[in-house]
């Protein structure tokens, strides 16, 4: 599933192409009868609405909150866009390539091009919501703070982080309503990087470890917008071409290969923490 920085590079690469541009048509040949999808363009009778709202509004801005897409339009309206497991957006000209033929949704600008939403799984979520009470909404409403906001201090982390102080350290990196973004490719990173245990327990780390989780934090989120995101899976960026953060792991699915770590010898181990597979060094993460 794309991570804050999938899903922040997708965000600056719209707001250089589609901002300013005016909808002109939209399309999708998803169809489900699913109560889940109630809300979702793959409800019929949703998309019906959702196409009179937007046709012939102007993008304002597009932003992010944690692994949601914000297309802000006129009218007070904001199009929300949840990649999930296998979605990614790509527009016109973009690179033609297996893992971007799954083409189920498209926006028609008045520039002639269009935006398509590619997704092998359909399982991405695009809804509708009124940009005033975004924040208030099921989709919204119960998620951390940024990591990468200048708000999102040391002291904020250990607040977030003592809501769950009986949760194992990896768990509680991804869980949403802790801290905003972080899934399991950027935790793993980052615990390597602060040489904590995945399973180490919340209350047990002291104040040194966390210090160094909170640098971590924002020297991988950072590091992973810098190379375009992670490619090792589906993601692709807006141009159809994959990031580059996967030649950079240092534990993510690196299982039975050496640590990186200079003068570690020992090796990355996998393990299956509360339904999540974590990867670590067996020397360093104590």
């Amino acid at each position: 599933m794309p991570e804050l920085p999938e899903v922040e590079t997708t965000v600056r690469g719209l707001q250089k192409t589609i901002r300013g541009l005016v909808i002109k048509n939209v399309w999708t040949d998803l169809n489900t009868k699913d109560k889940r999808q109630k809300e979702s363009v793959a409800n019929p009778k949703f998309f019906k609405t959702f196409k009179k709202e937007i046709l012939g509004k102007k993008i304002l801005f597009i932003e992010r909150r944690a692994k949601n897409i914000l297309i802000n339009i006129t009218s007070n309206k904001t199009i929300l866009i949840h990649m999930k497991m296998t979605g990614h957006l790509l527009y016109e000209d973009y690179k033609k390539d297996p893992i971007n033929r799954f083409i189920h949704f498209t926006i028609t600008f008045n520039n002639k091009k269009k935006l398509y939403f590619s997704d092998a799984r359909k399982f991405g979520k695009i809804t509708l919501l009124d940009t005033k009470t975004i924040e208030e909404s099921k989709h919204l409403n119960n998620i951390g703070p940024e990591p990468l906001d200048k708000k999102f201090t040391l002291k904020v982390l250990r607040e977030r982080l003592n809501k769950k102080p009986n949760g194992k350290i990896k768990s509680v990196l991804i869980d949403q309503s802790i801290i905003a973004g972080i899934g399991n490719i950027y935790s793993d990173e980052i615990l390597w990087q602060a040489s904590t245990h995945p399973e180490c327990k919340v209350s047990k780390l002291k104040d040194g470890e966390i210090k160094l989780i909170f640098k971590a934090i924002k020297k991988i989120l950072t590091k992973g917008i810098k190379f375009g995101g992670d490619s090792m899976s589906d993601y692709r960026n807006i141009y159809g071409l994959p990031g580059k953060f996967q030649l950079h792991h240092m534990a993510y699915r690196r299982t039975r290969e050496k640590c990186r770590r200079k003068n570690c010898r020992g090796t990355i181990i996998r393990k299956i923490i509360n339904g999540r597979s974590a990867h670590f060094c067996s020397v360093h993460q104590k």
